[in-house]
C-alpha cells in the first residue's frame, strides 16, 4: 500500500514535470513567435522606408535631369508626359550580370548564333528584301549579309526588337549610376530624339540596355547615323525594314567598312606555325607562312589581316580584316562579332567551319580572369578594365607573358597560365 501511494506520487511528479515543461516550451515558442512578428514588422518597415527614400531619391534625380533637358531644347509637355509616374524598373540592373556574349563559352554563343533555324530565316529574309538590300549596298557599300545578319543578331529579324520602355530603362540605369554618366547621357539624347518627333514616348521601346528597334541603335547611334531611306518623314527603326537596315549600314560605312572586302576568314595553320605573330601583314605574307584558307581557295591578292584565335592554339584560326573591327564597334564583345561575321557567311552560302571547337577545354571564370588581368597589369602590361572578360587586349598581353615563360605564346587564358601566374606573383 506504501509502495503505491509512493508509487502514485511519483507520477503525479512526474506528470507535474511534463506539464511545467510543456507550459515552458509554450511560452518559449509564444516568445520566438513574439520576436518574429516584431522583426518581421521592423523588415517590413524599413523596406517601406527605404522604398519611400528610393522613390524620394528617384524624383529627386528625375526632377535635376528634367532641368537640364529643358536647358538642352525638350519641352515641358514631352517631359510631362514622359515622367508622370514613372518609377524604377527593379528587374533591369539584375540583367546587367547576364549578357550572355560574354558569359557564355565561344562555341556556346556561336551555335545559337548560326542556328540552322536562325540560317534559313536569313536567307529568306535576304531574298525577300533583295531589291532594298541592293540600293543599300550602292549607296553605303556594306556587305548585305553583314547587315542582315546584324539583323537577326540584334532582333532575331524585328520579332524581337524588345518591349521594354526606352525612357524608364535608361532613367533607371542612370539613377543607378551603372556605367558612370553613360547611360545618363543616353537619356537626354533619347529626350531629345521624342522632341523631335521620330517616335512616340509610347512607342520607344527596346532592350534592358535602351537599345532601340530593329538592329539595335543606342539613342546616340539613332541620333548620329539613323537614316529615313524609304523617305516617309522620319528615321523609324522600329518598324520600317529599309530604314533600320540601311541606318545599320549607314553606322558601319561611318566606322570604316571598306567597300569589296570580307570580314575575313577561317584559316589552317601550318603545324610548325610560331605563335606570338598575330599583327596586321598582307594575305601574301600570311601565305608565305603557310598559312592557308580553310576552304581550299586561294588567298586574296591585295589587303590585309590579323590571326585571330579565339580559343586558342586548340580551336578554328581565322585571318579577320579591318572590316572585322567595324563590327565590333557594334558590339565590342569578340563572341558577338564572330558570331555576326559567321552567321553572314553561311546566310550567303559560304559555308561553315571546317576545324572544330576545342569543347572539352576547361573556360576560366569571369573572377580567374579578372585574376589574370590584375597581374598583368601588376606587371605594367596595358589591360583596360579589369572585367572578368577576354578579349584582344587580354590576348596580346596574355601572349607575350606566355612566350616570356616558355608557354605557347597563343594568348588564350588557361589554367596552366594561371597557376604559373600564382606562383611567381
Amino acid at each position: 500500500m506504501v509502495h503505491m501511494q509512493a508509487n502514485n506520487i511519483e507520477q503525479f511528479r512526474l506528470r507535474q514535470q511534463r506539464i511545467s515543461h510543456r507550459s515552458e516550451l509554450i511560452r518559449q515558442l509564444i516568445r520566438l513567435s513574439l520576436f518574429l512578428c516584431v522583426g518581421a514588422v521592423l523588415a517590413l518597415l524599413a523596406t517601406n522606408q527605404q522604398a519611400r527614400a528610393d522613390s524620394s531619391d528617384f524624383s529627386i534625380f528625375i526632377e535635376h535631369l528634367r532641368r537640364d533637358a529643358l536647358r538642352q531644347g525638350v519641352s515641358r509637355p514631352v517631359l510631362d508626359q514622359v515622367f508622370e509616374s514613372m518609377t524604377p524598373d527593379e528587374h533591369i540592373l539584375a540583367l546587367t550580370q547576364k549578357q550572355s556574349e560574354f558569359s557564355r563559352p565561344i562555341w556556346s554563343y556561336i551555335d545559337d548564333a548560326t542556328s540552322a533555324a536562325r540560317i534559313d530565316t536569313g536567307r529568306s529574309k535576304l531574298q525577300q528584301w533583295d531589291q532594298t538590300l541592293d540600293k543599300i549596298e550602292r549607296r553605303y557599300g556594306v556587305d548585305p549579309t553583314i547587315v542582315v545578319a546584324i539583323w537577326g543578331m540584334e532582333s532575331n529579324f524585328g520579332a524581337n526588337a524588345g518591349h521594354i520602355s526606352t525612357i524608364r530603362a535608361l532613367a533607371t540605369l542612370s539613377f543607378a549610376q551603372y556605367r558612370g554618366d553613360f547611360f545618363r547621357k543616353e537619356l537626354l539624347i533619347a529626350l531629345k530624339i521624342l522632341q523631335h518627333g521620330d517616335i512616340s514616348p509610347q512607342a520607344m521601346q527596346g532592350s534592358w540596355a535602351g537599345a532601340m528597334g530593329q538592329t539595335q541603335f543606342m539613342p546616340s547611334a539613332y541620333q548620329a547615323f539613323a537614316v529615313d531611306f524609304s523617305h516617309h518623314g522620319r528615321r523609324d527603326i522600329w518598324t520600317n525594314v529599309p530604314d533600320a537596315l540601311a541606318s545599320t549600314a549607314n553606322y558601319l560605312k561611318a566606322h570604316g567598312w571598306r567597300a569589296g572586302e570580307t570580314w575575313g576568314y577561317e584559316v589552317t595553320l601550318p603545324e610548325t606555325f610560331r605563335f606570338g605573330q598575330t599583327g596586321q601583314k598582307s594575305f601574301r605574307a600570311w601565305a608565305r607562312q603557310h598559312v592557308t584558307r580553310a576552304d581550299g581557295e586561294p588567298m586574296p591578292r591585295h589587303g590585309t589581316a590579323a590571326l585571330l584565335l579565339p580559343t586558342g592554339r586548340l580551336g578554328p584560326a581565322f585571318l579577320v580584316t579591318p572590316n572585322f573591327n567595324v563590327i565590333k564597334t557594334y558590339n565590342k564583345s569578340l563572341s558577338y562579332a564572330l558570331g555576326v561575321a559567321l552567321l553572314g557567311d553561311q546566310i550567303g552560302r559560304f559555308g561553315g567551319l571546317k576545324h572544330p571547337w576545342p569543347r572539352d577545354q576547361v573556360q576560366l571564370s569571369p573572377e580567374q580572369v579578372k585574376e589574370i588581368q590584375q597581374k598583368l597589369q601588376r606587371l605594367g602590361f596595358h589591360i583596360g578594365d579589369i572585367d572578368g572578360k577576354f578579349g584582344e587586349t587580354l590576348s596580346h598581353a596574355l601572349s607575350i607573358y606566355q612566350a616570356r615563360n616558355g608557354l605557347v605564346p597563343d594568348g588564350y587564358p588557361t589554367e596552366q597560365t594561371l597557376d604559373i601566374m600564382r606562383r611567381s606573383l
